[in-house]
């Protein structure tokens, strides 16, 4: 974590004792912010400003400590502002008060409007504002009537009375008509006002109602919807923008609803219509908990006037996001086999626009957005992708690993995994029980299963053996010449997304120091050791003859010489096997191997060490005969011809 403070300041960044300050603002609610988010490292020197559910900008930034020139607007998360009566003119109004503005902005006298006025509502003056903005959302929803009305004989039961006039204009005396005339309906006067200003019909006042649907179609199968007439059906094409301006263009409805074979309308309303200040907007209604649904009420010649401006749908404005949520039926779920999603989603027929794979089991999924390609995120519901939520967009873009597709949604958290078994592998080493019993106590209260195989000759014997006694896709092999870590959870994660491979964690060698994967625990992909072929066929390195990653987490201990063969063993394996690899790494490794050893038979490390680079050297490069360096009968034999001893 970060250090914080609510007050930015160049104090407060010299006092800081972390790569990054985060500057925090009173009115804000931070109870469910991720403060652990941290940028990636080419955009490390940015400031890094959080919007609100208002602005861009909330005063939430995550500073350098080094400093910085330029801000980054991130919107990856958002913070929660609160409640704040400070700055604000009317506060008895049913409104919002929360709302804040954007602190990049010159300073401005915000005046809010009604559902009839660009003003009427309450007033936030930023200091030393002489200008007036007027905001055009959110707005409060008058209901209190004014005295200025005279009313006509007759009933006007439908009009509403709550109507004012703009404050900005001059004084007027405000003439409603009827349907026939513009005259004959309600009159309201400003006082002091000698003009006559005609309003316009009162019925064309009142509502905006759609007359019709029209359906957007994902799928081949037959659809229909009751309550609503269905006037023109169109198939989607790639984003919502473009699929809505062709179909609404041969529409000669003046409202209509947009409706999708995706969604469930058994309980919405069509009645819905509407605030008449927001006749001519877009109105949006959420697909579950999906803010970007695909249910729409369109006045359409607005929309296509519009559309015509705009490159994708999320720019359009006005853009109104009703709250009432149209359900939308769940994807397919497709159970695959293998260690890889990828053949699954290579395979499957893709018809719906987003499916749901899994490994063990299906889980309750998320509502993707469809309205741009981007949006159509690969989603992973499990940690590593044991379940996921694949677009069809994808496929086409897969070639050997699911991150081929561009658009990956990193800022869902996924549900815990299947555990992974453990399978601790001993042979003749000096402290194999003690270091058994150690793993034993330190994953008593893991929900891993912990297996043990002894006594196998030959690496990947052992390997193998391993590999067939544990039940789960990958197993932890641990290996007796090492203590466990404490703090190693046997938690991670292989990805379902990636093609499968073998994960390696660091060791700690205590003899030298080195930390790197040789005798770590590694996660191997059971499937691969189980068809592997002879070690003959394969490379000098058994494990590194496959896919593999290395995970830079400390995994165990290497306190392998405990006697001097079985220090001296270990040296002349991973020297012969490091003589052979070229790169800087290796070539440092090797060099601390053999000047480097302390502690118990140390001589035995450097001797093997040593006796290895020459075993190197006498194969000149002969594959299969450096291979005898993993052969425990040759090593037997080796150490008791150049030392006359028949053990350590």
């Amino acid at each position: 974590m970060f250090d914080r403070c609510n007050s930015y300041s160049k104090d407060a960044l010299a006092r800081c004792k972390t790569r990054y300050l985060w500057v925090l603002d009173k009115h804000c609610d931070y109870s469910d912010f991720d403060f652990s988010w941290e940028p990636a490292p080419w955009e490390s020197h940015f400031r890094h400003a959080f919007g609100s559910q208002w602005q861009k900008d909330c005063g939430t930034y995550l500073v350098p400590k080094s400093g910085y020139t330029e801000t980054k607007y991130n919107n990856e998360q958002t913070v929660t502002r609160v409640s704040c009566l400070t700055n604000w003119e009317g506060q008895d109004f049913d409104f919002d008060y929360s709302w804040h503005p954007d602190p990049t902005e010159p300073p401005y006298i915000y005046q809010f409007g009604t559902q009839w006025q660009k003003t009427g509502g309450p007033r936030y003056t930023v200091p030393g504002a002489t200008a007036i903005k007027y905001v055009d959302t959110p707005r409060i929803t008058k209901t209190t009537v004014d005295q200025n009305w005279t009313k006509p004989a007759g009933k006007f039961e439908d009009f509403d009375y709550t109507w004012h006039p703009d404050s900005t204009e001059q004084p007027y005396i405000y003439q409603f008509g009827t349907q026939h005339q513009k005259t004959g309906g309600p009159r309201y006067t400003v006082q002091g006002a000698t003009d006559t200003k005609f309003v316009g019909d009162i019925t064309s006042r009142v509502r905006a109602v759609a007359s019709g649907a029209v359906l957007v179609k994902h799928l081949t199968t037959e659809y229909s919807v009751d309550d609503v007439n269905v006037v023109a059906t169109t198939r989607f094409i790639s984003n919502y923008l473009d699929t809505l301006k062709r179909i609404l263009r041969k529409v000669s409805d003046e409202y209509v609803w947009v409706i999708s074979d995706l969604c469930d309308y058994t309980d919405f309303d069509f009645s819905w219509h509407p605030a008449v200040w927001q006749n001519s907007m877009l109105h949006v209604f959420p697909s579950n908990e999906q803010k970007f649904g695909d249910t729409f009420f369109v006045h359409v010649e607005s929309f296509l006037e519009t559309a015509n401006k705009i490159k994708i749908l999320e720019y359009y404005s006005p853009l109104n996001f009703v709250e009432t949520k149209v359900p939308r039926i769940d994807p397919p779920q497709i159970e695959f086999k293998s260690d890889s999603v990828v053949d699954a989603i290579w395979k499957h027929e893709f018809i719906e626009p987003v499916v749901q794979f899994y490994k063990h089991k299906p889980v309750e999924p998320v509502t993707i957005s469809l309205w741009q390609e981007r949006l159509r995120t690969v989603v992973p519901l499990v940690r590593g992708s044991e379940s996921v939520l694949v677009p069809k967009d994808a496929k086409n873009h897969i070639k050997t690993q699911v991150y081929d597709y561009e658009w990956i949604d990193k800022k869902h958290v996924p549900l815990a995994p299947e555990p992974q078994d453990i399978v601790y592998i001993s042979y003749d080493e000096t402290d194999a029980e003690k270091n058994y019993q150690t793993l034993l106590e330190y994953t008593k209260d893991l929900p891993n299963q912990v297996y043990r195989i002894s006594g196998v000759d030959g690496m990947q014997n052992a390997l193998k053996a391993a590999s067939a006694i544990s039940k789960t896709p990958w197993s932890y092999q641990v290996f007796a010449k090492t203590e466990l870590n404490p703090e190693f959870r046997f938690d991670y994660t292989p990805d379902y997304l990636q093609i499968p491979k073998h994960y390696i964690f660091h060791c700690h060698n205590m003899s030298n120091d080195l930390v790197y994967g040789h005798m770590g625990v590694v996660m191997y992909n059971n499937q691969m050791v189980r068809k592997s072929r002879d070690y003959c066929e394969l490379g000098l390195d058994f494990t590194m003859s496959f896919p593999v990653e290395v995970v830079p987490e400390l995994s165990c201990y290497g306190r392998f010489a405990t006697s001097p063969y079985q220090a001296w063993r270990t040296a002349f394996r991973e020297t012969s096997k490091l003589s052979a690899d070229e790169n800087l790494e290796s070539r440092y490794r090797l060099k601390i191997w053999c000047e480097r050893a302390t502690g118990e038979h140390a001589e035995w490390v450097l001797r093997g060490a040593k006796d290895g680079v020459e075993f190197y050297k006498e194969c000149n490069g002969e594959l299969q005969e450096l291979k005898r360096a993993f052969d425990w009968d040759f090593l037997k034999q080796r150490f008791n011809t150049l030392y006359n001893i028949s053990d350590g």
